[in-house]
């Protein structure tokens, strides 16, 4: 049965998953924002239909439609998940390459060209962008982001609220703590333990 889903968000995040929506046969019901005007065109012929509140109206109208939230900030995404408790979409998109027993919770969602092999255990409310690499046994966290082309070996832990940077590389068997930001093009070859920034080849954290 072909699920109707609504947007929260409608920036250029929540328009890819539009397209995975569609790509999907499920059906666009139209957006939420705060920022733009009821009625405004997003993409083809969907527009917003209200504020991010609204999902509380729309849910009472038709209990059967599931949400997913557009928004590429971790903390805004955890946020919203916190305040609205609503039946979420998980996204992935057809060309994604998805592995045996790989676990994906609600709301995350799967970009174009991403795999994520066997074993691996994927949050709820991330990431999972454009041809990235997600390894065997990886276990990514809620609310996290792993941006395109990153890649992650075998057997790493990515903690809650972390973003992986375009491009990052995370060697096997390390674990990176929550509330991390890994700079694009980084390479991690040791465990990050303590929550910052961090940048180079290898990564150091910035400041130190």
């Amino acid at each position: 049965m072909n699920k109707k889903v609504v947007i929260i968000g409608a920036g250029g995040h929540s328009k890819v998953i539009a397209d995975i929506i569609e790509k999907s046969n499920d059906i666009l019901v139209g957006f939420l924002d705060d920022n733009l005007e009821k009625g405004k065109n997003i993409i083809i012929n969907y527009s917003v239909l209200g504020k991010i509140e609204d999902c509380l109206k729309i849910k009472e109208q038709d209990n059967e439609i599931e949400f997913i939230i557009g928004i590429g900030s971790n903390n805004i995404r955890k946020k919203i998940a916190n305040n609205y408790k609503l039946n979420y979409y998980t996204a992935i998109h057809p060309s994604a390459q998805i592995g045996l027993d790989v676990m994906i919770e609600e709301g995350t969602a799967v970009m174009a060209n991403a795999c994520i092999n066997s074993g691996a255990k994927v949050g709820k409310h991330s990431i999972i962008n454009t041809g990235a690499i997600i390894e065997h046994d990886n276990i990514i966290q809620d609310y996290v982001h792993i941006s395109p082309n990153s890649a992650l070996a075998g057997t790493v832990k990515i903690g809650e609220n972390t973003h992986v940077g375009i491009g990052a590389i995370v060697k096997n068997n390390v674990t990176i703590c929550s509330n991390c930001i890994i700079g694009a093009g980084a390479v991690v070859v040791k465990n990050v333990e303590d929550q910052g920034t961090y940048i180079g080849v290898p990564a150091q954290k910035l400041g130190d």
